[in-house]
């Protein structure tokens, strides 16, 4: 059994901690931005003709929920990382094409994050972990979106969008998430968290 397994749980927060979900936050909300602005004419392309496989872009802005659940690994990371990533791409000149119901949707993403680290009582991050982040992150969304942008569709079209976007959660935020932490703890830049120090894979 890996170190990783069964970590000595310290909730408490270093300033380290607040300094990095703040980083985190602004890098991924940079990111988010970017890719609002590519969405539009990604989500018209011929390869999304049935409407609600569009979803499958939705990953990405699920990223920084993940990312910062697995590498602060407190209370609260996931869903301040998120949230914050959200507000930055909101308030970045220009903002989004959703405005303010971006808040929302960070809202909504970060708390399903944030519930699947809480389920294991912050002790597991492995692949699956991530991946179920991802996935949680991902349902939450899309039903927000069903009432917020997509009421007008079928059950059946919602029920697909919400198909389309937890796989691209499960793959693009948890598994990539869980990539992405692990190649910044290969470079040593996590080497002040439990996720840097670890040297074998949990799942």
């Amino acid at each position: 059994m890996s170190s990783a397994t069964r970590p000595t749980l310290d909730l408490r927060y270093r300033t380290i901690d607040f300094v990095t979900i703040a980083t985190l936050g602004v890098a991924f909300g940079v990111v988010f931005w970017a890719w609002g602005k590519l969405y539009e004419p990604l989500s018209n392309l011929a390869l999304f003709a049935f409407p609600p496989s569009s979803a499958l872009l939705g990953g990405v802005w699920l990223m920084a929920g993940v990312v910062g659940g697995l590498i602060v690994r407190k209370p609260g990371a996931a869903f301040a990382t998120e949230f914050i990533a959200a507000a930055v791409s909101t308030l970045i000149i220009g903002g989004t094409q959703w405005g303010f119901s971006v808040f929302a949707s960070g809202f909504f993403q970060g708390l399903g994050a944030e519930l699947i680290f809480l389920a294991f009582f912050y002790r597991r991050f492995g692949i699956l972990v991530a991946a179920g982040a991802g996935a949680l992150a991902a349902a939450f969304e899309s039903v927000y979106e069903w009432y917020s942008y997509y009421a007008d569709w079928s059950f059946g079209y919602q029920l697909a969008h919400l198909g389309f976007f937890v796989v691209s959660g499960v793959v693009v935020a948890g598994i990539g998430g869980w990539a992405l932490t692990r190649a910044l703890a290969t470079a040593g830049v996590l080497d002040s968290f439990a996720a840097g120090r670890e040297s074998t894979t949990e799942v």
